[in-house]
């Protein structure tokens, strides 16, 4: 019995600390648990380039807290290009209920870049203009395209909206992308790959079923990934990685 109870306790400990930080962060005014979806609003949050001051090509990847208690724990990303020229902007995400309803959860609409995510403000994480957006449009649309998770799709630890945004990634050197510890999913590589490149681009990963793992590079730092949750430290943006709470940083990005 002291040793189930020994056990027991340790379980708990492990419990009490994965969840500490989504505990926190539902305590913010960044997570909404009373909100409903059928009035939440979907409006630009007026971040975004608008199309018609902005001819230049632009590439952009966004994200915001997911709706409801799961916003505690997770983001929800997606990536926006403009050609040049071109008068509005075409987003590119997988979303669950698409593919619950349908099949396939892959997305892709034109308008605003920066809509909410059902009354969440979305962040820019990366930000490409002009030659070097122009360059990287078709190198996204044919990650996109191939994407191979299309047609299947779990919330956690994946594959989800945030391991459809680091597939791309991937892909596109250029976008040099760090997802927060709060992309759950990202570090979802498949049934039988295990080590990949991280989504920047910038170093290695090593992942079991997005649920268990750790990286090492450049843009992200030192990652490591316990039932999907990410800790780590960014020795760059001298900022620490929590579950739920994200990046915390002494330095603003």
């Amino acid at each position: 019995m002291t040793v189930i109870a020994s056990s027991l306790r340790r379980l708990l400990m492990l419990v009490a600390f994965l969840l500490a930080g989504p505990a926190l962060a539902a305590l913010t005014d960044e997570v909404s648990l009373d909100r409903s979806w059928s009035t939440a609003s979907r409006d630009s949050a007026g971040i975004g380039p608008d199309p018609a001051t902005t001819p230049e090509a632009v590439v952009q990847v966004y994200g915001a807290r997911t709706f409801g208690w799961r916003g505690a724990f997770a983001v929800h990303t997606w990536i926006a290009v403009k050609p040049e020229g071109a008068g509005s902007f075409t987003t590119y995400e997988v979303i669950g209920w698409r593919y619950w309803h349908g099949g396939n959860g892959l997305v892709r609409r034109q308008g605003p870049p920066d809509r909410r995510w059902f009354g969440s403000t979305p962040e820019i994480y990366t930000d490409l203009r002009g030659a070097e957006a122009a360059a990287t449009i078709p190198q996204i649309e044919a990650a996109v395209a191939g994407y191979r998770f299309a047609q299947t799709y779990q919330t956690w630890p994946g594959p989800n909206s945030n391991t459809f945004t680091a597939s791309v990634a991937r892909q596109v050197p250029a976008l040099a992308l760090d997802l927060p510890p709060t992309a759950i999913g990202k570090d979802y590589l498949g049934p039988a790959d295990f080590l990949a490149e991280t989504p920047s681009g910038t170093g290695y990963q090593v992942s079991l079923f997005g649920l268990f793992g750790g990286a090492l590079a450049v843009e992200e730092g030192l990652e490591v990934t316990l039932l999907g949750l990410t800790f780590g430290i960014d020795p760059l943006d001298l900022a620490i990685k929590l579950p739920g709470l994200g990046r915390l940083s002494a330095i603003s990005r």
